[in-house]
C-alpha cells in the first residue's frame, strides 16, 4: 500500500508506568504545521471510521485495548488489516485517498488516539463516508 506507514514505538517502561514518543514533527508530511489532535473510544465489536480523506493525513494509535485497522486504497484496491494494541505500541500513517476503519476486537474498551496534519473545518470537512469495515 503506498505511502502508509506503520512504526512500532519504542516504549519506556519503569516501575511509574510507561512513556512513548506518538509522533515527532520529522514524521510530519507536506511541510505541515500543527493539525490536531482526537482521542476516540469504542466499545467491543463497534466500528469507527469508515471513510477517507482526499488531501489529509492521519496517524492511528490504540493506547488502550484492541483494534483491527481495516484499509483499503482507493488507487491501487489493495486491502490491507493491522492489528493495533496497547501490548504492542504501533503508529500507522494514513495517506490520502486509503479508505479506513477500526474495529475494537478486545474484551473492554479501545482508547484510539488520532493525529490528523490539518484541523477539522465544518465547511469543507475533507471527509468522506465508505463503508469498509
Amino acid at each position: 500500500m503506498r505511502d502508509l506507514e506503520v512504526t512500532v514505538l519504542d516504549v519506556k517502561k519503569d516501575e511509574r508506568g510507561w512513556l512513548a514518543e506518538i509522533i515527532r514533527k520529522e514524521a510530519l508530511v507536506r511541510g505541515a504545521e500543527f493539525g490536531q489532535f482526537l482521542v476516540t473510544t469504542a466499545h467491543p465489536g463497534y466500528v469507527k471510521g469508515n471513510h477517507y480523506h482526499t488531501r489529509k493525513y492521519e496517524w492511528y494509535c490504540v493506547l488502550k485495548g484492541e483494534g483491527l485497522l481495516m484499509l483499503w486504497d482507493r488507487r491501487s484496491g489493495e486491502r490491507k488489516e493491522l492489528m493495533l494494541a496497547e501490548q504492542r505500541l504501533t503508529t500507522v500513517m494514513i495517506p490520502p485517498q486509503v479508505s479506513h476503519a477500526i474495529k475494537n476486537v478486545g474484551a473492554g474498551m479501545m482508547y484510539l488516539l488520532i493525529y490528523t496534519d490539518e484541523p477539522f473545518n465544518e465547511e469543507d470537512p475533507d471527509t468522506f463516508y465508505e463503508k469498509i469495515g
